[in-house]
């Protein structure tokens, strides 16, 4: 393993987040918030002058990164933005406690949107926007970006990219992986700005922009107001659910189409798997909820909202869901574990996983029917090989693995069943909002610091897909084989 260069990175990653810190500092002047421009030049001064002297001391003349090291690099990485960037919430009196920081961090730089604040509206302008700009850094992921900027960074950093996007197969878009990773950003601020200033076209205001369009895009899901988007106009929901459901496809596809491919892009199996979800549970939630509402196109709307809020998982809400019927509950539920599209900025299982695992189990079927058939999986037109059969279906069993630890470690708290099981399912899948005591319209402040620690470490698993975080807790990673 290449110790030196892990720490090296890691350094960098320390001074490119306390240039991060910069751009709320920015804001605090706008708004003249004394205290927060302290809390972010104070902490972005000591992050900066802490990278510089871990570069500094970790010189090497070996700069290849092996699989093991990216899988390091990407776990201490996050791990480390999340303990800075919650530095100046607390310096700043915004939240009193490390750990709520820390939570409240951990899910901005996740895109989970959970959050610990009772009183959001209270909050300074600043600090909301580093809260929402931190779902932004971490939607497309801070590695990828550091890659694209980073001149320096060679071809085997594809194990650093295959770390920390979301999915089972992520390759190169290009030979170079500087070269994807500049396209993917070059995208994500695409979609980023157009979404901003159809915003801005509805009539809302340019800082309700852009800390919604921060959210949208990283699929994070932070508000600025207690009732989340509920308050604005159906045009604004409209451009944030259609979005939410755009940062939910795999951006390989966006590619694709820049370059003119439109019938190779329009031929993805996992695509139309992911539209016809949607499709179908919109129309069954609108049925559902029709009853409840004034009109047809109210329940179309919220239906089509949470949905895809839920599905991108994103954790938006225009509606107090928590008091929907039992059936479209249950959908939003299975829609927590579904997910969208690999080498999206969405969490959750992702659907090309889901598609695989259900034509695994039905190749299996027909096998124990037909012993002597020699049935094989095709997805994206293709024939899946057995040994990413066995990748999706080991994940899948860790996966369940890790879900039922957390939540029995969460058990002891007095908020019923309900409650922990979709805080749990909210965390690990990176959506936010669960039901009950932890719906859109309550919080995570109710649990105690070992389970707001807990749901934090089960959101970087969710966000880093487990085995990163496995393989930088695993002492033989750092040990050194004799």
């Amino acid at each position: 393993m290449n110790k030196r260069m892990v720490l090296k990175t890691a350094g960098r990653i320390m001074q490119i987040v306390s240039l991060l810190l910069l751009i709320p500092a920015v804001v605090a002047i706008i708004y003249a918030e004394t205290k927060q421009l302290f809390a972010f030049c104070i902490t972005a001064l000591c992050a900066f002058l802490a990278g510089l002297v871990i570069v500094k001391l970790t010189k090497t003349k070996n700069r290849v990164i092996y699989a093991k090291d990216g899988f390091a690099i990407t776990a201490l990485a996050w791990i480390i933005m999340a303990l800075v960037g919650a530095i100046p919430f607390v310096i700043a009196g915004d939240i009193k406690s490390y750990v709520d920081a820390v939570f409240e961090t951990v899910s901005g730089f996740t895109t989970t949107g959970a959050s610990i604040l009772t009183n959001v509206e209270a909050m300074s302008r600043s600090m909301l926007f580093w809260r929402s700009f931190t779902h932004w850094i971490g939607g497309m992921g801070v590695l990828v970006f550091v890659m694209a900027i980073i001149p320096n960074f060679t071809d085997r950093s594809i194990h650093i990219m295959r770390a920390e996007m979301p999915g089972p197969i992520i390759g190169k878009l290009v030979p170079r992986v500087k070269d994807t990773a500049k396209i993917l950003y070059l995208i994500y601020i695409f979609l980023t700005v157009l979404e901003a200033v159809l915003l801005l076209a509805g009539g809302m205001p340019l800082f309700d922009s852009l800390v919604h369009t921060f959210g949208t895009a990283g699929t994070g899901g932070f508000g600025i107001k207690a009732d989340s988007i509920a308050s604005y106009s159906p045009y604004c929901q409209w451009v944030i659910a259609i979005f939410m459901l755009i940062f939910g496809v795999n951006f390989n596809l966006y590619y694709l189409l820049l370059l003119r491919r439109i019938r190779t892009a329009l031929k993805s199996s996992e695509l139309w798997c992911y539209i016809t979800v949607v499709f179908v549970s919109v129309a069954a939630i609108t049925v559902n909820i029709a009853p409840i509402y004034k009109n047809f196109s109210t329940a179309l709307r919220n239906s089509t909202f949470q949905v895809a809020s839920i599905i991108s998982t994103t954790g938006f809400a225009t509606a107090d869901f928590d008091l929907w019927p039992g059936l479209s509950k249950t959908i939003l539920l299975l829609l927590m574990f579904c997910g969208a599209c690999a080498g999206s900025t969405a969490g959750g299982l992702k659907v090309s996983r889901v598609v695989m695992l259900f034509k695994s189990v039905a190749k299996e079927i027909r096998r124990m029917l037909h012993p002597r058939s020699i049935g094989k999986v095709h997805f994206e037109g293709k024939s899946v090989e057995d040994s990413t059969l066995s990748s999706v279906s080991t994940y899948f069993v860790i996966y369940m693995i890790c879900f039922f630890i957390i939540f029995l470690l969460i058990s002891f708290e007095p908020f019923g069943l309900e409650s922990n099981f979709s805080a749990v399912a909210a965390c690990f899948n990176n959506i936010g909002p669960g039901f009950s005591a932890v719906g859109p319209t309550a919080s995570y402040t109710g649990y105690t610091g070992f389970s707001k620690i807990i749901l934090s470490f089960a959101m970087l698993l969710g966000r880093l897909e487990i085995f990163p975080i496995v393989v930088f807790l695993s002492p033989r990673t750092w040990i050194k084989k004799k």
